[in-house]
């Protein structure tokens, strides 16, 4: 199994397999939209990653008119609220982990400790 952003694919084999020009492909880059590896050569490299950001843009604009600037907005926005998730799911783990934390601490006070009763009962 390969690595998902291992870049793999030749423009043309890209081209050909998402039924684009090589040009459409070209354009997309120099948008911004895109940024494909290069090789020593300069040529080329998409990875999996790249063929499906590739295939959200060809949805967005053949199938629901957005222009290129509309896409570039969409993709940034779904790449912000991608990072807003996985914040959001790094301060739940935090939170639970403080909450088993806090609940431990509240056993121990609710239990008392032999010195405790030691002290109690000494008098």
């Amino acid at each position: 199994m390969c690595d998902y952003d291992e870049p793999l694919y030749l423009i043309s084999v890209v081209a050909k397999i998402l039924d684009v020009h090589p040009q459409t492909l070209r354009q997309y880059e120099k948008e911004g939209l895109i940024e494909p590896n290069r090789t020593g050569g300069k040529m080329r490299l998409y990875s999996q990653r790249d063929m499906d950001k590739i295939k959200t843009i060809l949805r967005l604009t053949r199938d629901m008119g957005v222009n290129l600037a509309g896409v570039d907005i969409i993709l940034r926005l779904k790449e912000k609220l991608d990072e807003l998730d996985n914040l959001n799911k790094e301060l739940q783990n935090a939170l639970h982990k403080r909450s088993k934390d806090n609940t431990t601490l509240m056993k121990n006070l609710n239990t008392p400790t032999d010195s405790y009763e030691l002290i109690l009962f000494k008098k």
